[in-house]
């Protein structure tokens, strides 16, 4: 009979400890599932299917960090593109000038005055002198907010008889905007831009 019991006790403690191991291994499992389920919806957020001329186009959605770079080069190169092309006709030139505005703060338009008050506009128009701006490079620092960008670029003034290239260097910081419009679609905005270097490069050979 004790036999008997040892047997029972025996068998009462593989079934415990089978029992156990089953709970833990489902345990394992359902986190195991629950895991897998995730990192499957995160990959399917992820994909944007897009409906184009009738056809289904699968592209891959990023996070903001990872194009912010990106967005706020592309924002500010798009700024002095619209602020410094300029063609001899007033019309224009407001337009053009209009736009940049859009993308940056009082202290453009400040800049854009000193130029007319100087003269600069009136010279341009006058003499026929079309002006085009190619962005070399932007410094930006996007470890720091608001974030601070050197943007280094050539001018080259096109006249009648000859053409100029000038060597220009800007500065200023970027603010995010809380929404994005068609005038401003990346949803940034320039601030305290300053000019800190617009001198004649020599003439090329």
């Amino acid at each position: 009979m004790f036999s008997q019991l040892k047997n029972i006790d025996t068998a009462f403690k593989h079934i415990k400890t089978f029992s156990i191991f089953l709970i833990l291994a489902n345990l394992i499992t359902i986190c195991f599932v629950i895991y897998s389920n995730s990192r499957i919806t995160e990959k399917a957020s992820e994909r944007i299917y897009l409906l184009y001329n009738g056809k289904v186009l699968e592209a891959i959605a990023s996070d903001k960090k990872s194009n912010l770079p990106v967005e706020l080069r592309d924002h500010i190169k798009t700024f002095h593109q619209y602020f410094f092309n300029m063609s001899p006709d007033d019309k224009a030139i407001r337009q053009t000038i209009t736009k940049a505005l859009y993308l940056a703060d009082e202290s453009a338009k400040k800049q854009f005055d000193n130029l007319k008050e100087s003269g600069y506009i009136n010279n341009l128009i006058s003499a026929n002198i079309s002006k085009d701006i190619q962005v070399d490079s932007i410094r930006l620092n996007i470890n720091q907010y608001p974030y601070v960008f050197t943007c280094f670029a050539t001018e080259k003034l096109v006249r009648s008889s000859s053409t100029v290239y000038r060597r220009l260097i800007t500065q200023g910081v970027v603010d995010e905007l809380k929404a994005k419009t068609d005038d401003n679609p990346h949803g940034f905005l320039i601030r305290g831009w300053e000019i800190l270097e617009n001198r004649d490069l020599p003439s090329k050979p």
